[in-house]
């Protein structure tokens, strides 16, 4: 900021300086100049800033990823939020930090999210239970436990139930115990690569994420625990007091640390000096992301595309997933996106007449099949996936398909264009928050989705809703979500129902004739029709690209609805069986 000039009354001296305290000033002084100066990443930034500079550029990039959410200034209209994970030691310093961080911004634009450990939660990713919380677009959220609680806490049971068993087998065979270390690394490597991918995914979908681990040793630890401060919950739900136990999570926490090099460590030994290197990692991760949002914004007005990812070639459990590969460099081939020949089934539109009395027979035995199927399931979640043309018959196969259902045994998602809250987050997180979950007091453990989270590869490709980079790069970030759900046991099923254009003509005009179907048809349908090409190529390209083996699609391409709708049965009987 500017000083006064020395000939100015001492009251507006006063005035000015109370002024530039204030929030608005703050906000006002987010211009290119500060940009430059102050919220540019500075890696000397935790040596070089006294508390009151930390101050200050802390709120000062707190209102510029909040004003990233706006229209103006447009330096900052490509939403970015931040994502702080805080995990580490029990009595490490981790609340005075948080709360001396929210002493130092404005409070209200800080949200702070604790969980403790628990087991993960039956046939869902270990992140799912936690997605409801992911703050918005230009905010900053806090969040304790996370899901590194529920991993942590899951390893610490496998290690102590592997100690317990290995003892048994030692005083049986009298020989000496040894630690177990396969079981429970196997399984951390495993998680730890599946977390990897998804924050991943939530870093290229504008959520960057600070991870920050809190350490102490066990003097430290067992002199805390003694005082007369009270002890806050413990995240993993341990022990802190058994030396044991307390060295065989820092044996884990070391694991961990080994495996992801992106967490930041901070020595809670002062807690005092570990609130300020927190606050200063936290200044640091803002100013990224406050940047990248600039570098993309600027990007999509070049056309072109950027990511921040590091190259990463792995499979996903050997769930015959595509391999991801990320490129960091800025090009705008970065994905060498060529569209696929249209497939047969897509052009060539099955045209019969099925018989109405031989159909009804059909479809009330199938219906009780697929019932009777979905009851003996074991608990595991279904989710269906609908896609296809418009008037293709998505919704008429769905009302077959739950005819014989309780209405308490499973949701339908009619998904249309995004709530502004709803862009606010990662893409996917609406679907994400939609899913079957074992957290909720609801029976229903089947979600059905009349259109889905291809949406971004299809109207938003074709509409210009998604920027090439976007679309593109989402074809992997579906298989990826998709092989999460298969991996943690949930039976994924995804129809696309194919008509021809001249059905799709005959339909809309019945709409338009009948007044209780009006209602299905819009203006949109009827612009859709005009790009019908394009939506052919879309859903080839969509297709072609994510037809996995974990999730495989099931095309339907008839211009009848009876067939249509048994053949939809036929498919969700057979996956359900494939699964017993």
């Amino acid at each position: 900021m500017s000083k006064p000039k020395q000939n100015q009354p001492q009251a507006k001296n006063n005035k000015a300086k109370k002024d530039s305290q204030s929030p608005q000033a703050t906000i006002n002084q987010v211009n290119d100049q500060v940009v430059d100066q102050r919220l540019t990443p500075n890696p000397l930034s935790q040596f070089s800033l006294d508390k009151d500079a930390l101050r200050l550029a802390l709120v000062t990039a707190q209102y510029a990823l909040r004003a990233t959410r706006q229209q103006e200034p447009t330096a900052f209209n490509k939403p970015t939020g931040l994502l702080v994970l805080v995990n580490g030691m029990e009595q490490a310093g981790k609340g005075t930090a948080v709360k001396q961080l929210r002493q130092w911004v404005d409070p209200r634009l800080l949200k702070v999210e604790a969980t403790i450990g628990y087991p993960p939660l039956a046939y869902q990713p270990i992140w799912q239970a936690h997605v409801q919380a992911l703050p918005r677009h230009g905010d900053v959220m806090v969040y304790f436990g996370n899901w590194y609680a529920d991993l942590l806490y899951n390893v610490m049971r496998i290690t102590a139930d592997q100690d317990q068993s290995e003892a048994v087998k030692s005083s049986s065979t009298n020989k000496a115990a040894t630690l177990p270390v396969t079981d429970w690394q196997d399984y951390l490597q495993q998680q730890l690569r599946k977390l990897q991918i998804f924050e991943q995914d939530l870093a290229a979908n504008q959520t960057k994420l600070l991870k920050c681990w809190f350490h102490v040793d066990i003097a430290t630890l067992q002199a805390r625990l003694k005082d007369e401060e009270a002890d806050p919950q413990f995240l993993y739900q341990i022990n802190w007091d058994d030396v044991d136990t307390v060295a065989k999570f820092n044996e884990v926490a070391a694991e961990l640390l080994r495996q992801q090099e992106d967490w930041v460590i901070i020595d809670g030994s002062d807690k005092s000096e570990a609130a300020t290197s927190f606050c200063h990692e936290v200044l640091q991760a803002m100013q990224v992301a406050l940047v990248s949002s600039q570098i993309l914004d600027r990007d999509k007005e070049k056309g072109s595309s950027i990511d921040e990812h590091s190259s990463i070639d792995k499979d996903l459990d050997d769930l015959g997933n595509k391999s991801l590969k990320v490129d960091s460099q800025l090009d705008d081939n970065q994905y060498n996106f060529a569209p696929v020949k249209i497939p047969k089934p897509l052009l060539d539109i099955d045209d019969p007449d099925m018989d109405k009395s031989d159909y009804k027979e059909q479809l009330a035995k199938k219906q009780a099949n697929l019932a009777q199927l979905l009851r003996a399931r074991r608990g595991r979640h279904v989710v269906f996936a609908f896609e296809g043309m418009d008037a293709a018959g998505k919704g008429g196969a769905i009302k077959r398909l739950v005819a014989s259902l309780d209405p308490r045994e499973y949701q339908i998602y009619n998904i249309g264009a995004p709530m502004l809250y709803e862009l606010q987050h990662p893409y996917l997180w609406r679907f994400w928050t939609r899913l079957p979950n074992e957290q909720t007091d609801r029976m229903s453990r089947v979600a059905i989705f009349d259109r889905t989270w291809y949406g971004r590869v299809l109207v938003e490709r074709i509409e210009g809703f998604a920027t090439d980079h976007e679309w593109q790069r989402a074809y992997e970030e579906i298989n990826r979500f998709e092989a999460e759900l298969v991996a943690a046991g949930t039976i994924v099923i995804k129809c696309w129902l194919a008509i021809d254009k001249k059905e799709q003509l005959k339909r809309f005009e019945d709409r338009e004739d009948t007044p209780h179907k009006q209602f299905k048809l819009t203006d949109d349908d009827w612009r859709n029709r005009d790009k019908w090409s394009e939506y052919v190529q879309a859903a080839a390209d969509m297709l072609a690209r994510t037809d996995t083996e974990v999730a495989p699609w099931k095309i339907i391409a008839t211009n009848d609805k009876r067939t249509a709708r048994l053949e939809v049965l036929d498919y969700a009987i057979k996956q359900l069986k494939t699964h017993w």
